[in-house]
């Protein structure tokens, strides 16, 4: 199988590719050197020339507060760009696997969101992706819609290397929200799922977190519990962290997603968020060796 890997570079796309080498599939992974999304002729003249059978379509901009400055740019990359790409598959008869996030929803209520809830973006990033499956949906039969939440791996930024960081710089408390709930997600396991997606035709739109939930003071306590580093973590409301560190972007408050059509189609839930975050700190950065 032929498959064509956008974002090659970044945080999932650098697992897919790998994810897809080891299993023996023909990846040819591309950044924006090699295709520019918002290019429609850049578009089409890769595509054509490699005919691929899947696209998995991880490039996207995710720096969240940033884009509320940058509205024009990151509708460029996240709608113009995955209709460029859905144009090309429909033509190429190709099947296209889109990336999504939990910042489609507004958040409210405690229950995870189920896969047919109404979306309602309350970012420019989230605004942009509710745009982005739109255009998927509306062209195409032959897709996957992947929503996931918390991504970490090793290529890129995350919550866990920003954790790290400030405590390897000598900082020894720390306030973290823990009124916003999600799934922290490891990229090889999310990745190794998209490949089990592409190996079949159960088309349609999937939710895709590691499993079980935690607050982002959860998480940050489990990585400094893991790492042995002592610092103090102090769990605040969004409200007051906005007072102290103002961001521009909002965030869902509530990022559970239900992720039971994963099993009702057969596919195999992703590891527990701890014991993926143990492998993740012992592969990449040496902890518990």
């Amino acid at each position: 199988m032929k498959v064509l890997v956008t974002g090659a570079n970044g945080q999932l796309g650098f697992d897919v590719v790998t994810e897809l080498d080891k299993r023996g599939h023909n990846a040819i992974g591309v950044d924006i050197a090699e295709m520019d999304i918002t290019d429609k002729a850049s578009v089409k003249r890769v595509m054509r020339e490699i005919e691929p059978d899947v696209v998995i379509h991880c490039a996207s901009w995710t720096a969240v507060d940033k884009a509320e400055q940058c509205s024009d740019i990151v509708h460029d990359i996240n709608v113009l760009g995955t209709e460029n790409i859905a144009e090309e598959c429909k033509e190429l008869d190709a099947v296209m696997i889109f990336i999504s996030t939990d910042y489609v929803f507004d958040g409210s209520g405690d229950k995870p969101h189920d896969i047919a809830d109404k979306r309602k973006g309350l970012s420019v990033y989230g605004i942009s992706k509710v745009q982005g499956e739109d255009i998927v949906t509306g062209m195409l039969d032959k897709y996957y819609i992947v929503r996931t939440t918390w991504a970490f791996g090793r290529n890129g930024n995350n919550f866990v290397k920003t954790m790290l960081r400030l405590a390897d710089s000598g900082k020894t408390e720390l306030n973290v929200v823990d009124d916003q709930i999600g799934s922290p997600t490891y990229t090889p396991d999310l990745a190794r799922l998209l490949v089990d997606m592409s190996e079949t035709n159960k088309f349609g739109i999937y939710h895709a977190t590691n499993e079980g939930f935690c607050s982002c003071y959860e998480f940050a306590c489990e990585i400094f519990r893991q790492t042995g580093k002592n610092i103090k973590v102090n769990p605040v409301t969004t409200e007051e962290y906005l007072k102290l560190v103002p961001q521009q972007a909002t965030r869902p408050l509530n990022s559970r997603l239900d992720k039971s059509c994963l099993v009702d189609n057969g596919f195999e839930p992703l590891p527990f968020w701890k014991d993926s975050l143990r492998i993740y700190l012992k592969t990449v950065f040496g902890y518990g060796l």
